[in-house]
């Protein structure tokens, strides 16, 4: 059979997938496009050409450059302490010990509840009234009374990265704990009898097997965090006093709180931009690890 005929029947076959693409996401981001250089509302008109003000408007207003901060604030911290628990959580189920299956299989649970579940369960436990939270640290004597934990703007960001990283670092310390299964034990157990401590043979021997899947780990998890709004607007809807609204919520709150569709649009472009560049960024990063291993 020809070679240009099997090539084209493959494309024959990709048809109805590329026909579904094109609909599902190529018109809508066209329209989005369409949308950005207007003024239209989400209901009640299609607006004028405004050309690139309402860029000029989000890329220079303060909650954008708030919510900028905002989310990168959220997404550091969040990834750095999923990675750190995640690798320290498979460290420990690598170990021979009673219960390893339970409790490997228990690991997962966080991570395989939806979000909403997940952030509902949060908010229980920050209630300012029965949550469990202020109950357990009152009665250890940490604080003299209940606090609203998710109701002040000092304490509500971090509140959420908690419950986040409840729920994400599982997924790290899988990925960690398969990397771990290639690591030989010939070579762990060679360096043991050289007189290498717990730092020297995690840092010479382990680490080198487990750098290319935490950097995978870290891709995935770095732009879930950045583009986050699930958990966050469960939970605070991006109070109190917007100290917890993120880039996400702020695209949400323009397009259909405030029902400026242009705009709106406009920053949900710039976000995807965003997102865009920093996948672009650690693609770059994941080819160079590929070459340099």
């Amino acid at each position: 059979m020809p070679a240009n005929w099997i090539s084209t029947r493959a494309w024959l076959l990709m048809v109805p997938l590329l026909v579904v693409m094109v609909s599902v996401i190529g018109w809508p981001l066209v329209d989005t496009v369409r949308l950005s250089f207007t003024d239209a509302k989400l209901v009640g008109t299609e607006g004028s050409f405004v050309g690139i003000a309402n860029y000029e408007k989000m890329l220079t207003g303060s909650n954008f450059q708030r919510a900028l901060v905002t989310t990168t604030w959220f997404a550091v911290v969040s990834v750095a302490a999923e990675m750190v628990l995640g690798v320290l959580a498979a460290l420990l189920l690598n170990q021979q010990f009673r219960g390893r299956a339970a409790l490997r299989a228990l690991m997962i649970l966080p991570w395989a509840l939806p979000t909403v579940v997940n952030a509902t369960l949060w908010r229980l436990i920050y209630n300012p009234e029965y949550g469990a939270l202020n109950a357990a640290l009152t009665q250890l004597g940490l604080i003299d009374s209940y606090r609203s934990w998710l109701g002040e703007p000092g304490s509500a960001l971090t509140a959420l990265i908690v419950a986040d990283c409840w729920k994400n670092f599982p997924l790290v310390a899988l990925i960690a704990l398969a990397a771990l299964q290639a690591v030989p034990r010939d070579i762990t157990a060679a360096a043991l009898v050289d007189g290498a401590g717990p730092f020297n043979r995690f840092r010479f021997v382990v680490m080198p097997y487990l750098a290319g899947p935490l950097l995978v780990a870290l891709v995935l998890r770095t732009i879930e965090a950045f583009k986050v709004f699930d958990i966050i607007w469960v939970m605070t809807r991006g109070g109190p006093a917007n100290s917890t609204r993120t880039l996400s919520i702020l695209v949400y709150q323009e397009a259909f709180s405030f029902q400026r569709a242009g705009s709106g649009a406009s920053l949900a472009l710039i976000v995807t931009l965003l997102v865009t560049i920093l996948a672009a960024a650690y693609a770059a990063l994941l080819r160079r690890a590929a070459g340099a291993s």
